[in-house]
Parts: structure tokens; sequence; C-alpha cells
């Protein structure tokens, strides 16, 4: 059945996101503040809002895919966000990597409107967004989340309900801890071992096999060569590390658990780029 989406950011992950869902025959509407990705989005049949107001009224299911908490509150509860237009009933589902308690703050001030709100963040990549096989990991309402369903699905094809509001935020947080840990470990055994005289690409071909495999592991040489000289790329990396690796650790200062691997990785940053 389709269902009257809102879309809000447009960036390398949630411009595939949305195509998938216009081209599943939702009735979508768009908001980015970059005119190209809104063009394409428009070119696919999607409806172009001028500013989160227009998103509120348009949308049963706000999705959000920004940069960091301070941009969920910016679209949301600040001046001239959705909540100030959403209907009760509506939903917002934040697929952005935030902090549990950010997104518990959001459902308690969406409730005193009526509208309710699903952490769901994802992972998977460009590529996964690209071809619909996104893994969604979800807290909230079961019942909201089922509503939700139908459009999640033309960008997921793995979702998980993990509890309560702010169980999602958590499992994201918890899963990158991890995937810039591993990426870590990929660094300096790579480092390690070309230092040493062996061939990185016969090196990649037994970690594979071993004990040491990981999908860091695995990808380390094809993004070694991607990285090059591009500044531009360089600086945005740069910036999603520290910031997912920051919410780990305040996470984790916050249920008073050390997490030195994760404070190594920040220190780590430009070896794990």
């Amino acid at each position: 059945m389709s269902q009257r989406v809102g879309f809000i950011g447009l960036g390398s992950i949630g411009k595939p996101m949305a195509a998938n869902v216009a081209r599943a025959g939702h009735d979508l509407m768009v908001f980015d503040l970059r005119p190209e990705p809104v063009a394409e989005l428009a070119s696919l049949g999607a409806k172009v809002a001028r500013n989160p107001h227009d998103i509120g009224r348009h949308a049963d299911i706000i999705e959000l895919v920004v940069m960091d908490d301070a941009q969920v509150e910016a679209v949301t509860t600040g001046a001239g966000g959705v909540l100030e237009t959403t209907r009760p009933g509506s939903i917002i589902v934040v697929h952005s990597s935030v902090l549990p308690a950010s997104v518990r703050a959001l459902a308690d001030a969406s409730a005193r409107r009526g509208v309710q709100v699903i952490d769901a963040p994802i992972t998977g990549g460009i590529t996964g967004a690209a071809k619909g096989t996104l893994c969604c990991m979800a807290g909230g309402d079961p019942q909201t989340l089922e509503r939700c369903r139908p459009v999640l699905q033309a960008f997921a094809s793995n979702i998980f309900h993990l509890g309560a509001t702010g169980a999602g935020a958590t499992a994201k947080v918890a899963h990158n801890l991890i995937a810039y840990i591993n990426r870590l470990a990929a660094a300096e055994g790579f480092a390690l071992a070309e230092k040493a005289g062996i061939d990185p690409r016969a090196f990649s071909q037994v970690v594979r096999l071993g004990g040491g495999q990981s999908m860091a592991a695995d990808t380390w040489l094809e993004r070694a060569m991607f990285r090059g000289d591009d500044a531009d790329w360089q600086d945005r990396m740069h910036r999603l590390f520290y910031k997912d690796l920051n919410l780990a650790l305040a996470l984790g200062h916050e249920l008073s658990l050390p997490l030195q691997g994760g404070a190594l990785a920040l220190q780590s940053i430009d070896k794990i780029m």
C-alpha cells in the first residue's frame, strides 16, 4: 500500500534510499539544502519541499538521514522543524547515527503532539542503499515499526526490532565501534606485513581465509587505493569517523563502561581512514 512519505537528507546514503522509496510507488516528498539531489529525486516523481514544514504537512512517515544529533534536532524540534506542522498519528523515523538520549528526547517532544518516533539506523553503505539491501536496526513501539515496514523494505532487506526507543541507536553506535576497531586492526596488520616485505595483495588473500578476516580487512586495499589524494573525501571521512567514535565514547561514559579500543581508534583516526 502506498504511503505518504517525507524524506529529509539526500546525501550519499539518503539519496539512493529515497530513490528506492520513490521507485516503490510511495507518495514521496523530499527536502535537502542542495538542489542537485533534489532535482534527481524530482525526476523520479518525488514532490519537492521548500522547507521541513512542507514535509510535516505532507507526510504520515517522515524519514531523517541527516548528519548528526544537532541536525536531527534542527529539522524536528528546532524553529521551522517538522514538529510544527506534523499531524497527530504521524511517525518520525530517525536513520541517522545519533545518541540514544537524543532519540528519547525527540520521542518525548513528539509524543506531546501525538507523533511517534522510531530510531532505525542503517548499515550497508552506499552500495546497500542503492541495491535496497541495507540492514535496519530499530527501536520503538513494535506496532509503529510495522506501520513503517512497507517503506523501510524499499531500501532494507533486513529489519531488526531490538527493543524500546533508543535501542536502534544504541546498536548502531556499538556496531560502528566494532567496525572502527576492526579498521585499526587491519591498518596495523597490513602496515606490519608490508614493512616486513610481504606483498599486500598476497597478504590480503591470507587474511580472508584466517582468523583475522573482517569486512574491514577484506576491503582495506580497495579503500587505500580509493583514498588517494582526495582532500574532500578525506575531510568528510575524518568528520564522520570523529563523530561516530565520540558517540561511542560518550555512551560508554554514560554507562560507566570504559572503551579503551574506541579511545585508541579515535587517537589513530588518520590511520583508520
